[in-house]
């Protein structure tokens, strides 16, 4: 199975040859590591070590409790095991970011179970940001009174750990086509970056893709490049996002843009089908399309790279 991770240094996006080769994994998540801005990867398993001082997190996305269909008949397990391969690594997470699509339809039932599995987790803080499936039967009511009691608006925050900021963003709460932040949000982000220092590193985490990966299926963001345009006065900036359940990666010049798998299903290669949705493998084949990839730092480098490791893998 390749592990080719296609990247794309123009502003248009990666090219269909790229979205054709980049695979369409579901998968659990990666490992982050951040040490004065700078940030490199390894395979689980590897004997990982961190810079001193370095900060490392773990990124998950689109659990999709409640879904129960040929794609995945058991989401709750794929999780289960995602936190499996998070608490045996080497060097634990100091907390877990989980970029929407918590649930599937927004029901009590489904975020109970999320909670249930994830205290399961070393690490014990998680930052979450809503996804459309988390907030499109109820307005949201559920996910913000279960994880937005201390967020702005419609689920926005941030904070600073081990001198890198964070920024969580809520593009879901407006679907018109493509994820949207609002005036609002922008208004409050660029409030927030102007208290920070331009050599501090910058995260920012949301569900939809803060780039236009494929605008034909709705996986990009109408106003993202307003939130962008605040971010060029940094030096070193991560943007993490969902959605779109596969490992895709773009840089622009001091932002990494990256999208992480689902621990729930994989979909299409963008083009690859006539529409995004779940996608179904042989049942035999199922843990080998749900992947984990560790990103450790390496000093000197500037580029981001990841290797996935499957959950079939040893």
């Amino acid at each position: 199975m390749s592990k080719r991770i296609v990247h794309d240094h123009s502003h248009d996006g990666i090219d269909r040859r790229g979205f054709l080769e980049c695979m369409a994994w579901a998968g659990t998540g990666v490992v982050w590591s951040i040490a004065g801005g700078v940030l490199a990867s390894q395979a689980f398993g590897q004997n990982m070590k961190a810079a001193k001082g370095a900060l490392n997190f773990v990124q998950i996305s689109d659990s999709h409790m409640g879904f129960n269909k040929p794609a995945n008949p058991d989401v709750n397990g794929t999780l289960q095991a995602t936190i499996d391969k998070i608490n045996a690594l080497p060097e634990q997470p100091e907390f877990l970011i989980h970029t929407g699509d918590l649930s599937h339809a927004s029901k009590p039932a489904e975020f109970d179970t999320l909670d249930q599995i994830l205290k399961g987790a070393k690490p014990k803080q998680v930052f979450f940001v809503p996804g459309e499936h988390d907030t499109s039967m109820d307005d949201g009511k559920q996910y913000m009174e279960r994880y937005g009691k201390q967020a702005k608006g419609r689920g926005w925050y941030s904070f600073t750990h081990k001198d890198v900021h964070f920024a969580g963003l809520s593009n879901v709460a407006v679907l018109e086509g493509l994820g949207s932040l609002g005036q609002d949000q922008l208004q409050w982000l660029e409030a927030d970056l102007r208290a920070q220092p331009a050599s501090r590193p910058i995260v920012v985490f949301a569900h939809i893709p803060l780039w236009s990966v494929y605008p034909e299926w709705g996986w990009g963001t109408q106003d993202s490049a307003q939130a962008l345009a605040l971010l060029q006065r940094f030096g070193s900036v991560t943007v993490l996002n969902g959605h779109i359940h596969q490992v895709m990666q773009k840089v622009e010049g001091h932002v990494t843009f990256h999208t992480a798998m689902s621990t729930a299903f994989a979909q299409p290669a963008p083009g690859a089908a006539k529409a995004p949705g779940p996608l179904k493998v042989d049942d035999d084949k199922l843990r080998s399309v749900l992947g984990l990839a560790a990103v450790h730092t390496v000093i000197g480098k500037h580029s981001l790279a990841i290797v996935d490791s499957t959950l079939g893998a040893a």
